[in-house]
């Protein structure tokens, strides 16, 4: 368990080549990928998201950290996939058509990523139909928009009014943010939830699942 802490605390720090060789060492210890995986990276993670909601820490340590994150998958993936471990779910997030701002959006996919779900990133300027076709493709179990201008906020209702036209409304869940988007909107358009921030956004995700999931 130390081997995991030190895993854990190196990611908190962003020392991704430490974490990357520590993750090396933890798999030629035999400890279970998914061991190293919810209790080395996903833990480090976690404190890594509480500390930004906090204002601990600011942006540039979120990056460092989601840097040394993916070091290590770049260890642990094909062990996981060999060992036919689920990930706790798939995320497709953009920002809206004709919107390109990304920041936020970006922030929520690292969170994300470092909670242990699968992310489809499709950038920015995305259009409605874009969400519902990668939603069904990749069998996706959230779509998450994001919006920076109250002109491009339209664009939500239209994803959703498209997820009930294809019958994943309710199937697919839906989550709405960014500066002019509010959990009114999210209600008035029929979106699952609302979330303010990039932690939020995670807190939210996860709630959508089982404990156990």
């Amino acid at each position: 368990m130390e081997l995991l802490e030190q895993i854990s605390e190196n990611l908190q720090n962003g020392f991704d080549e430490k974490v990357a060789a520590l993750t090396k060492d933890a798999v030629e210890k035999q400890i279970h990928p998914k061991e190293i995986l919810q209790n080395g990276l996903i833990a480090g993670m976690n404190v890594v998201s509480k500390k930004f909601k906090n204002h601990d820490i600011f942006l540039p340590d979120v990056l460092l950290a989601a840097r040394a994150m993916n070091s290590a998958m770049e260890v642990l993936k094909p062990l996981l996939i060999k060992e036919g471990i689920p990930i706790r779910g798939k995320v497709v997030i953009g920002s809206v058509k004709d919107d390109l701002h990304d920041i936020g959006k970006n922030l929520v996919a690292i969170l994300l990523k470092g909670a242990g779900f699968e992310v489809i990133d499709l950038g920015n300027d995305v259009p409605a139909e874009k969400f519902i076709s990668t939603a069904m493709e990749e069998n996706a179990h959230v779509i998450g928009m994001s919006a920076l201008l109250t002109t491009t906020m339209p664009v939500m209702k239209k994803v959703v009014d498209l997820a009930k036209d294809e019958g994943l409304y309710g199937r697919v869940r839906i989550i709405v943010g960014g500066a002019p988007v509010s959990k009114e909107y999210a209600l008035e358009i029929g979106a699952d939830a609302y979330s303010y921030d990039g932690a939020n956004a995670v807190e939210t995700v996860e709630s959508f699942f089982p404990v156990n999931s």
